[in-house]
């Protein structure tokens, strides 16, 4: 159906991704890419009528923590291997796989590769030329040498080069920040931390200075962009904390005082539950750790007392959570799977889908998205059956819109 034209979506139940409640009976006349009236019937004259049943609508997820050019299968073979070329042509699929899942809108937070092919991937979707979510890009993870996002360690030492957007010191720092911002960022992303998939660095590791976070955030400020850090532990998070950072990505070694001053400072966490508890959960069965590192076992065995209470931290506290999956570390068709993790660790069905929702909108600053409300972007997902009953169900999408354009539909329409 054209976008031009006036369509009525009709759903049995619908959540505005606000309300506490899904309503009953609902119609949504959307014009021109905008929803333009919402009610329990509105005028559909000379409209298409997309008559969804009995089925739940909602606002099309956003998933604030994705690495779109990433496949899990090799990872590392492809970051030593791959041109950029082949890299941004592998990751076609994986947009498309994203916006049938109903994620209408992610945000990639980096390649792992010289040029910033995802500021690429950004504009041709944005210009129709590919089919995928709305992207929001930080095109590169800038890493402290023999940090989490250091790769020279996989190439033979006598090449003698280095593999990743490597800085150390304010004056390298603050030159990434710049190249990455003149190259079209609309995020820096930084590693604050160690991490668990890396070889030489510690997830409870701190690996930049506070003068090194200030500068790497003081000049993504000055050039109008946020920033927001991988960061596993307290010393790292609240170092980003202090240098004033959007939003903390993982958190997942946080403790309750440092949520409380994440939830003070209106600092916004995306938790990638789902990749961190299914690790754990399976620390005992071998073959899920077929291909993976012996270390990365190792660090998830010894963190993960730290990491259960870290999560149930999260769920009693009131820090504002986006939702975000590191999708790329595991296959992007499973980023559903985030939901019901989520839940499981004690947060409501009702804060995980606004999480990826109203929240995750708030965070990337677009007020027009995570919405069901006249004026909002007409991104409309649908479900077979009510998350609230089922968080389940978020697994399930049979219908997809993205700015009044429909990519997915039932058969029986």
């Amino acid at each position: 159906m054209s976008q031009g034209r006036n369509m009525v979506v009709v759903a049995g139940r619908s959540w505005n991704g606000l309300s506490e409640h899904s309503a009953g009976p609902t119609q949504i006349l959307v014009r021109h890419g905008r929803i333009v009236d919402v009610a329990a019937r509105v005028d559909d004259r000379g409209a298409d009528i997309i008559d969804l049943a009995d089925r739940t609508l909602l606002p099309g997820f956003i998933d604030c923590h994705v690495h779109t050019t990433m496949d899990p299968s090799r990872i590392m073979d492809a970051v030593v291997s791959d041109p950029a070329t082949v890299t941004a042509l592998n990751a076609l699929p994986t947009l498309k796989t994203l916006l049938h899942n109903g994620f209408t809108t992610v945000r990639d937070l980096g390649a792992f590769t010289a040029e910033p092919i995802t500021i690429y991937l950004r504009n041709a979707v944005a210009a129709r030329l590919l089919t995928g979510p709305r992207l929001v890009v930080a095109p590169h993870f800038i890493s402290a040498r023999g940090g989490h996002g250091d790769f020279s360690s996989l190439l033979d030492p006598q090449i003698g080069t280095e593999l990743g957007a490597l800085a150390d010191g304010p004056v390298e720092i603050a030159s990434l920040v710049r190249r990455d911002v003149r190259a079209g960022a609309d995020w820096i992303k930084f590693g604050a931390t160690g991490g668990f998939g890396s070889p030489s660095d510690d997830p409870g590791q701190a690996l930049y200075s506070q003068d090194e976070m200030d500068t790497l955030v003081a000049t993504a400020r000055d050039l109008g962009v946020p920033c927001t850090p991988h960061a596993y532990g307290d010393e790292g998070i609240s170092r980003a904390l202090e240098a004033g950072v959007r939003s903390i990505e993982h958190g997942n070694l946080a403790s309750a005082a440092t949520l409380k001053s994440m939830e003070q400072q209106g600092v916004f966490l995306v938790p990638t539950q789902y990749m961190v508890i299914d690790a754990v959960n399976h620390l005992d069965d071998d073959t899920y750790w077929v291909g993976k590192s012996p270390a990365e076992r190792k660090k998830f065995s010894r963190y993960e007392e730290q990491l259960r209470e870290s999560a149930r931290n999260v769920a009693a506290s009131k820090v504002n959570v986006a939702f975000g999956t590191d999708a790329g570390m595991f296959p992007h068709a499973e980023n559903w799977r985030e939901f019901p993790t989520m839940v499981s660790t004690g947060i409501t069905p009702l804060r995980a889908l606004r999480a990826a929702t109203s929240v995750a909108a708030g965070l990337l600053q677009r007020p027009d998205l995570g919405r069901i409300e006249a004026g909002a972007t007409a991104d409309l997902i649908a479900l077979a059956d009510d998350p609230f009953s089922d968080i389940e169900a978020t697994g399930a999408v049979e219908f997809v819109m993205q700015s009044g354009i429909v990519h997915r539909a039932p058969d029986s329409l």
